[in-house]
């Protein structure tokens, strides 16, 4: 999930840039006006099919990357289906439907054999390129090849590594094979079927392949780390323009073909995005509507949060959005004194989870306050508090000495918080976090990183941590896909942590990963659940994550946007892939 951006001196240009690109074209075919406070939740908000005009998308950081094999980030997953399709995808409609996976790429869901080891998909006939040639499975297998490559393509997740039979197989850029199609582990027997061996079960093998490491890159076309430049379509929309830093645009396809493709619609006649808007003028923005969306989906700053709950008229146009996302600290169990159990759980008595709370905008815009990993919206759930944090949630100043008395450190100690600076809420946060700590003598250096490298250079990279004494990092992660295994495996898995991009920043454990493997290959619902319940208790057992908030995002929805509403499988984002302007 992360690339450095220059933001001091662009801001105010890109603000104006905003506000000058407006939209024109189709007018609201619903009879439903602007909505209502909460209607995107379960409704299509301003159902409309009129095409023309521009999407104006405004981000305050980089992305990680554009590139299928290298990103990581729940809006760039989002975003990518607007030029990428992948094998499978969630069903893009409102509501727990949305949940459901559905064929994409793929003629239907993969075909299996009795031990879960071997999955099969057939391509759609007649699907293209931007430029006219036809889809193959083995693009598909392609790019599957690239995401192995954690050299050049650090960023994204670790599952076809983790799960594919590869041999030792690593990189398609050292393969002497034709096409440089050499991973055994994949099959395609013909243009149009793709077969992937598992070294071990994994029932839920469709869910990997919803990640946009089967979105398919043709060997001819790769350039390795500056495909991100202009990765090559096969959805609605291709890479008219980007400058990393400053702007994406996004113009149609016509190689993509609707018949092929019913999960899309391709409206605007062009997509925006201008990079480094400040987020609080970006909230601004949305009010006035001289932007249509905030990329990141975060949702509104403290002062526009503000300003929407109180005013109806702007409130009608808000979804607060439930998430399988989770707020949190980790705790770098590699970094001294956080190699020892009682340090650990002294930040956790210490923790002021109210006033963070307050940083991310409380309970409307913020989300509840949490006390272990998993949220409600994940089955298995359990509601558990191994650390009580006193009255109120301002933390156990008591219990958090105590921990400080048994790990050798009665008098506290120094250590350093690391925090993305694009991101104003999770500096607030930040500076709770070390208020609260310094009650009990840890004084704690607040240093910040660039959202686009913060897991690939700084908090995601083992040797920086150490070496620079990040002991504590704040996190933030929401579910793969909305299940026990999409949400936990990334951030407690020791055997995913790598040299750089991670994701899981301090629990080993190997009784975790045993727990796990376990889970990946039990078909009872319950039974797995009781599993994932398992994994939570003795991660919060060990301390290496202080949970503090369960988000829910404030998004707003300008009346300019058509067919707005929140897609549950994607993790509570607006559904990019059916927007319309007006």
């Amino acid at each position: 999930m992360r690339r450095r951006t220059p933001l001091v001196a662009v801001g105010a240009a890109l603000a104006l840039a905003l506000a000058a690109c407006g939209g024109t074209g189709g007018s609201n075919s619903s009879t439903g006006g602007n909505g209502k406070f909460g209607e995107g939740n379960t409704s299509v908000v301003n159902p409309s099919t009129k095409t023309g005009g521009t999407l104006r998308i405004g981000n305050a950081v980089e992305w990680d990357s554009t590139d299928p094999a290298d990103t990581y980030y729940g809006w760039s997953w989002d975003f990518i289906r607007l030029y990428g399709r992948a094998l499978t995808m969630f069903k893009t409609v409102p509501g727990k439907e949305g949940l459901q996976l559905v064929p994409d790429l793929a003629q239907n869901l993969g075909q299996h054999s009795a031990d879960f080891k071997t999955w099969t998909y057939k391509l759609k006939p007649g699907v293209k390129y931007e430029d006219g040639t036809p889809v193959r499975a083995q693009d598909v297998k392609y790019d599957v090849e690239r995401t192995l490559d954690k050299n050049t393509f650090p960023d994204g997740p670790t599952y076809f590594g983790d799960f594919l039979d590869t041999k030792g197989y690593t990189t398609p850029y050292k393969d002497k094979t034709p096409g440089k199609l050499g991973l055994k582990a994949v099959e395609t027997p013909d243009d149009n079927t793709i077969i992937f061996h598992l070294k071990k079960a994994f029932a839920g093998f469709d869910y990997l392949a919803m990640l946009p490491a089967t979105i398919p890159v043709p060997q001819a076309k790769d350039t390795g780390t500056n495909y991100k430049l202009h990765p090559v379509s096969t959805g609605p929309y291709k890479f008219e323009s980007y400058t990393p830093g400053k702007q994406l645009n996004l113009v149609r396809n016509t190689n993509w073909d609707p018949s092929t493709d019913p999960n899309r619609k391709q409206l605007p006649d062009r997509i925006q995005v201008q990079i480094g808007v400040n987020a609080d003028d970006l909230d601004n923005r949305l009010i006035a509507g001289s932007a249509d969306m905030d990329i990141q989906g975060l949702g509104l700053g403290a002062a526009a949060a503000a300003k929407v709950q109180s005013n109806p008229n702007l409130k009608k146009n808000a979804d607060s959005a439930a998430t399988a996302r989770l707020d949190y600290v980790a705790v770098s169990s590699s970094v001294p004194p956080f190699d020892n159990v009682h340090c650990r759980k002294a930040v956790e008595y210490a923790t002021d989870k109210q006033a963070m709370q307050t940083a991310y905008g409380g309970p409307l815009s913020g989300g509840d306050i949490a006390t272990h990993l998993m949220m409600p919206l994940i089955p298995g759930n359990q509601d558990i508090n191994p650390y009580p944090s006193g009255p109120g949630n301002h933390g156990d100043v008591a219990k958090a000495k105590q921990e400080l008395q048994a790990c050798g450190k009665p008098n506290g100690f120094s250590t350093v918080i690391s925090a993305r600076t694009e991101r104003p809420k999770e500096i607030n946060a930040a500076l709770a976090l070390q208020q609260g700590l310094q009650k009990v003598g840890i004084k704690a250096e607040i240093k910040k990183y660039p959202t686009g490298d913060y897991f690939k250079l700084y908090a995601g990279n083992p040797d920086y941590v150490k070496k620079n004494g990040l002991g504590l990092i704040m996190m933030s992660w929401g579910a793969d896909w909305p299940e026990g295994f999409g949400y936990l495996q990334q951030i407690v898995d020791s055997r995913v942590i790598r040299a750089a991009g991670n994701t899981n920043l301090g629990v080993k454990d190997t009784a975790v990963d045993q727990l796990l493997d376990k889970a990946a290959v039990t078909a009872d619902t319950t039974a797995r659940g009781s599993l994932w319940a398992q994994i939570d208790a003795k991660v919060m057992d060990d301390a290496y994550i202080v949970p503090f908030l369960d988000e829910k995002h404030l998004l707003y929805r300008p009346p300019s946007v058509k067919n707005a509403y929140v897609n549950q499988g994607l993790n509570g984002f607006y559904d990019y892939v059916q927007l319309g302007v007006k």
